[in-house]
């Protein structure tokens, strides 16, 4: 089963709820995807992370998993609005083969630096962690970051392995 919901500009309430019907729970080896495209600016931020995480809620993705991928959206979204100025930007979220898979892309010609593994943060500054922080949080989870370009623009993507929660009303069996 492929659940697809593009939804664009509009931010209302009625495209966050169409997003939760969008975002059924997956079956054994079933996908899952969602996507947005919308102009980088500021008020997208809290609306872009509530979509996914409307979308995460209805796959049954564990509060574990989902705080990363909140905390990732969060982190990419605004660096979009912060760097890339002009253009449009697109959100994904899919599930998928064991795998929970966030995307943010946009058209800025600027690339994020992203941090190596053991990178060091000036502690007086006050900017630069969140691509650090995005990365240890989905490394810890077994995941990874990584970045793409092509023709389009640029894209970061978050990688983490899928866990579910069981169903309501159903037991997990114990050996």
């Amino acid at each position: 089963m492929l659940t697809s919901s593009a939804i664009s500009d509009t931010l209302a309430p009625s495209a966050i709820a169409a997003t939760r019907a969008a975002a059924t729970p997956a079956r054994s080896g079933s996908k899952n995807f969602t996507h947005w495209v919308t102009d980088p600016v500021a008020a997208t931020v809290p609306q872009v992370r509530a979509r996914v995480r409307a979308a995460l809620e209805g796959w049954r993705v564990s509060p574990d998993e989902a705080d990363v991928l909140l905390l990732a959206v969060s982190e990419l979204v605004a660096n979009v609005v912060r760097h890339a100025g002009a253009g449009r930007m697109r959100v994904g979220v899919a599930s998928g083969g064991g795998w929970l898979r966030l995307e943010v892309a946009d058209q800025g010609a600027a690339l994020p630096r992203l941090p190596a593994p053991s990178a060091v943060v000036d502690p007086d500054s006050e900017s630069g962690r969140g691509l650090l922080l995005v990365q240890l949080l989905a490394a810890d989870l077994g995941g990874d970051l990584a970045l793409t370009v092509d023709e389009f623009g640029k894209a970061v993507r978050v990688r983490i392995p899928a866990s579910r929660i069981p169903p309501p009303g159903t037991c997990a069996e114990t050996s």
